[in-house]
Formats: structure tokens, sequence, C-alpha cells
């Protein structure tokens, strides 16, 4: 069956960090894997980054703090929800003829945003075009708690799906309708599940490692960088009964450092670049030692992997809430220092009781089914299939 002939699924979303990019993912894997049989086209678009030139270098500049400046992150966030850049006419002007052109040459039967800053101009071009009334504006939050981006708040959304209650509260304080919005999860694509261990020895002795030795997830990001790498540096100077994963992300430059640090560690360490298949880590995994992004958090989650929050700067205000969600819960700890890290994990290595809880309470903090929820939302705003083809048909008839 030809596009034309389906329901059209536009994603809308920026690389700004890794998390969006994930979060468009894993409702396109929803779409495919919750609904055979049913024909559906999906296209994502880097919004933010395909619009203009000067909207790509703002994507830059936050990727370079990501990885070399992360301490900046909080004045960029308040810069930002005062600045307002995702409600400027100065921005508008020059993005607004690649929105345009999207629905010229692909126009969808819904739009989906999983970025805080793509919402509004899409609404402006919808309301232009006098299709608001015929496709519906869906936000999927990507921020899981109170004090996200205020960006995410618009007046001509349809429906927001957001993570929590905490989440919801945020959208009411900053004006949106409580029947516009809905509590569904967090978008976790459906490969991030919990392995049992002959799946997690399987991974590590896929990676080359012992089958059977606890096992460090040092996760350095899309972007590769932040505190990770320092904190990477104090962890490999232990006398540690562990081996190691290390993931540099996009950061070719950490990655060779990171397998020249390697080679004077006490203990294995696995050094790997950019990677499409973190499931896979988080498959070999004990414990993960990360910065606090949304969905990576939640995707370790999933893969009931306890963590070791990069908390040695400030985390960024969105990240907060998820910061004492898994503290409180006893899913995580909070890492102040980064010369704490040995000591943190010799503990998770040698105190099972205590690791054992901190691995049993990540099952009370992740969103069962939520990818499923999050698509059955948005299909259920979807024409049926027979008139999407209907309408095509007759469409067919008008042009001949």
């Amino acid at each position: 069956m030809t596009e034309s002939k389906v329901p059209k699924i536009l994603i809308i979303s920026s690389d700004t960090g890794g998390g969006h990019r994930s979060a468009a993912a894993a409702i396109v894997a929803g779409v495919q894997n919750f609904f055979e049989g049913e024909s559906y086209a999906v296209r994502v678009v880097r919004a933010v980054e395909e619009s203009h030139h000067l909207s790509a270098k703002l994507v830059r500049f936050y990727n370079w703090m990501l990885r070399n400046r992360q301490h900046w992150m909080k004045y960029f966030y308040w810069a930002m929800n005062r600045v307002r850049p995702e409600t400027r006419e100065f921005f508008h002007s020059r993005c607004i003829g690649y929105v345009r052109e999207l629905f010229e040459r692909w126009c969808p039967h819904i739009v989906v945003s999983v970025h805080p800053l793509t919402q509004h101009i899409f609404a402006r071009v919808l309301k232009e075009l006098k299709l608001a009334d015929r496709i519906p504006l869906v936000s999927v939050v990507t921020d899981p708690c109170y004090g996200f981006w205020r960006g995410w708040a618009c007046d001509d959304v349809t429906l927001y799906l957001v993570a929590s209650e905490e989440a919801r509260r945020q959208l009411l304080d900053y004006g949106v309708p409580a029947e516009r919005i809905k509590i569904s999860g967090m978008p976790i694509h459906p490969k991030f599940t919990f392995p049992d261990e002959a799946a997690a020895q399987a991974a590590r002795r896929a990676l080359g490692l012992d089958p059977e030795k606890f096992t460090v997830f040092v996760n350095a990001g899309w972007e590769g960088g932040g505190n990770i790498p320092e904190i990477f540096r104090e962890l490999i100077s232990g006398e540690l009964d562990v081996q190691a994963i290390f993931l540099a992300g996009r950061n070719e430059e950490l990655r060779l450092t990171a397998e020249t640090m390697a080679l004077q560690a006490a203990f294995p360490i696995k050094v790997i670049g950019y990677s499409d298949h973190v499931e896979q880590l988080m498959s070999a995994a004990n414990v993960m030692i990360s910065k606090l992004g949304g969905l990576t958090t939640f995707e370790a989650l999933a893969c009931r992997v306890p963590i070791i929050a990069d908390a040695t700067t400030t985390p960024m205000p969105q990240e907060i809430g998820t910061a004492n969600l898994i503290i409180k819960r006893g899913a995580g700890i909070l890492l102040k220092q980064a010369k704490d890290i040995v000591p943190v994990v010799r503990r998770m290595v040698e105190d099972t009781a205590h690791y054992s809880a901190m691995r049993a309470a990540t099952l009370t903090v992740g969103f069962p089914n939520a990818t499923r929820r999050i698509v059955e939302e948005i299909a259920a705003l979807l024409p049926a299939p027979a008139q999407v083809e209907e309408e095509a048909r007759l469409a067919e008839v008008v042009s001949a």
C-alpha cells in the first residue's frame, strides 16, 4: 500500500543530546511493534537543525556545552526560558518555509512533537494552512518531572502525553488546560527490557568480557563528555574486583583517550565509541554511571540497572526531579565528588544486600507499557486506514 493511502505520522525532533532522538525512535518502534497488521507511514525530522542555519548553530552550541561546559547548562536553561526563542518572530520567519514545505511534500494526518522548541511553529503553520481542526498536534514530553522547559507549553497542542503526575502539574502551572493532558509514562524503545542472568552473561561474553564478573557501564552520553571522563579517571585508579564498559558517544577524541586510560586500569575495560545498541550494553551491566538524561535514565531502569548519577555539577533544572526520584526510591546514588566513585562501586560489589535492594528498587521507578500507551493515544487521533484510502482514491479521481 502506498504512503498516500495509509495514515501518516510526522514526528518532529532534534539531536540536542540523544534523548529526543531516542524518544522518536521509541515511538516509531512502538507503531511497528504494537500495531502488527495495520499500515502506518512514519517520518521523523530533525526540525530544529534542519529548518535554518541559525537554529542549527543553536543545536551545535547546546551539544558543545553538553560535552565541554556542562556547568553552563543551568544558565542556558534560564536564558531559553527567559527569551523563549520558540515563540519569537525572529526564528519563526526564518524557519516557517521549511515547515510549510514539509506539509506540501508530505502532509501528515498527525504531528507528534518530542522537543520543546518545535510545537509552536508547527501549530502556527497548521492554523495558517487552515489544517488545525483536521491535523492533531500531540506533544510527548520527554522530561519526566517538575521543572522542565517552558517551551513545552503551547496553547495550540491538541494533546499532551506526560510521564508522571509531577510533569502534569508543571504543565498545569504553565497554563495548559487539564483536559489536554494525559499521563502515559516515558517513551522507551521496546528493546530496553530486563535480561535474565543467561542473557546478561551472553551480552558480556559478546563484548569479550567475563560473563560472571560485576560489570560497570560508564556512559559518557550521546555527545560524549561532561563530567564522566573525570569520574572514569577516578574509577580506573581503584583496586576493584570488577570489569567495565566505557561508551564515548560521538566524541572520537574521548574514545581514543579512554582507550589509553583503560590500559592503566587494574581491571578489564571495553571501550566503545558511538553505538546504536545501548540496550546490549545495559544488558551486560550491573550498574550504570551516567549524567541524568531523562531517556537514558529510564532506559537503564527498564533494564533493571541501578544508576550512579553524576551530580559533581548541579544537574540541569529539568533533571533535578529525576535525581530526587531515583534517590527517594533507592534505585540510584548521587555522586557529589568524582573521587567517591571507587568506594561507591566497591560497596555495591561487596555488600550484596545493598546492591540487591537497589536493583529491586528499579522496578518501582519505571513506567511499564508506556510506549504502548503513547502510540495507542496517537493512533486514537488518526483517521481509520479505510478512510485514508478512500480520501486518497477520491484525490486521484479529482486530479485525473
